[in-house]
């Protein structure tokens, strides 16, 4: 999960780098919020990790994943964002299922704390999908759990 929310980090900062969409730096800062917060818990557990550089992945297939989202948010700020709209998409459905997998307090605290994030951040990315008149269709959650998010205000998150 740290290398997920680290392949957000890494996204929004490249695309932010190239287009000026204030959701990149914002979220982008959050997401270090997320990374640390894993980090205290794998710290807290004696469990020893490696945070790569930037742009950087152990996981094949998040470094696959990184190369393609990098590639399609360059075409645009419309294709940008939804790429923003498409990792918050993909995390919403991990950070659940490992919640689910778990009962450890501590564990399913931080998976609630980062979904809080990850929906606030969907809204904020479909906000800038749609004032430029764009459109995107959920990859991973059903229609109509982004439907529900997406109906839903802002939130507070982490306490």
């Amino acid at each position: 999960m740290i290398e997920e929310e680290k392949l957000a980090r890494d996204v929004y900062t490249q695309l932010g780098s190239v287009w000026s969409a204030h959701q990149f730096q914002m979220i982008k800062d959050s997401e270090q919020s997320h990374v640390n917060a894993i980090a205290a818990i794998l710290d807290s557990y004696s469990l020893e990790y490696d945070t790569l550089p930037l742009g950087q992945f152990h996981n094949e297939d998040l470094q696959q994943l990184y190369n393609e989202l990098i590639l399609l948010g360059s075409d645009s700020e419309l294709a940008a964002l939804k790429v923003g709209a498409t990792i918050e998409d993909l995390d919403l459905v991990d950070l659940q299922e490992y919640a689910n997998l778990t009962q450890n307090g501590t564990l399913v605290s931080l998976y609630d704390d980062l979904m809080c994030g990850s929906r606030n951040h969907l809204r904020a990315f479909m906000n800038g999908i749609n004032n430029k008149g764009g459109t995107y269709t959920p990859q991973y959650l059903t229609q109509d759990e982004f439907n529900a998010i997406l109906a839903g205000d802002h939130e507070s998150c982490g306490g």
